[in-house]
C-alpha cells in the first residue's frame, strides 16, 4: 500500500481517533498532520513492519502526549464541534448526553483518556493498546478501571439511584 493510499482510505480514522484523543477537532487535525509528516520519509520501513495502522496510532498518542508536555499555549478544547439535532427530541436528548459523556471523558487524564478512546472507540484490546502505549495490559486494565471509576462518580447513572 502507497502512502497515498493509506492517507485516503485511513486518514478520516486517524482524524477522528486524534480528535477524540486530544479533545479537539483541530487540534486533532494539527496532530495527523504533524505525524503523517513524519512518518512520509519511512513510509516503506512502517509498511515493513507489517501494522502501519498500529504504528501510525503510537506516533499520533505519543505526539499528543508529548504537545501536552511542551505546550507553551493556553488552549482549551472547548467541543465546539458537537452535534446539532434539528426536531427530534430523542435524538437531542441522545446528542446531548452523549456531548455531556464526552466533556467528562475529556476531563480524564490524558493516559486513562487516551485509554478509553482506544478501547471503547477504536475497540482494541489490552495488547494492542500496550503496544501503542509502550506499557503493560496490566496497566492498561489499570488507567482503564481508573477512567470507568471516574466517570461513574462524575456521571452516576440515573437508573441505579432510583432504585436505591
Amino acid at each position: 500500500m502507497t502512502f497515498d493510499e493509506y492517507v485516503r482510505t485511513r486518514g478520516p480514522a486517524l482524524v477522528r481517533l486524534a480528535w477524540l484523543i486530544a479533545g479537539d477537532r483541530h487540534l486533532g487535525e494539527d496532530l495527523v498532520q504533524e505525524v503523517l509528516a513524519r512518518a512520509y520519509p519511512r513510509w516503506k520501513r512502517i509498511v515493513a513492519g507489517g501494522s502501519p495502522d498500529m504504528y501510525l496510532r503510537r506516533m499520533l498518542v505519543n505526539s499528543h502526549v508529548s504537545w501536552r508536555r511542551k505546550r507553551s499555549s493556553t488552549e482549551v478544547a472547548d467541543g465546539g464541534d458537537r452535534v446539532e439535532s434539528a426536531g427530534d427530541t430523542d435524538l437531542q436528548a441522545r446528542a446531548a448526553e452523549r456531548d455531556a459523556m464526552w466533556r467528562l471523558i475529556n476531563r480524564l487524564p490524558p493516559k486513562q483518556r487516551i485509554t478509553i478512546v482506544l478501547r471503547f472507540y477504536e475497540d482494541l484490546d489490552d495488547a494492542s493498546i500496550a503496544e501503542i502505549l509502550d506499557c503493560s495490559p496490566a496497566t492498561v486494565r489499570t488507567h482503564t478501571m481508573r477512567a470507568l471509576t471516574t466517570l461513574r462518580v462524575l456521571h452516576p447513572d440515573p437508573a441505579k439511584e432510583t432504585l436505591q
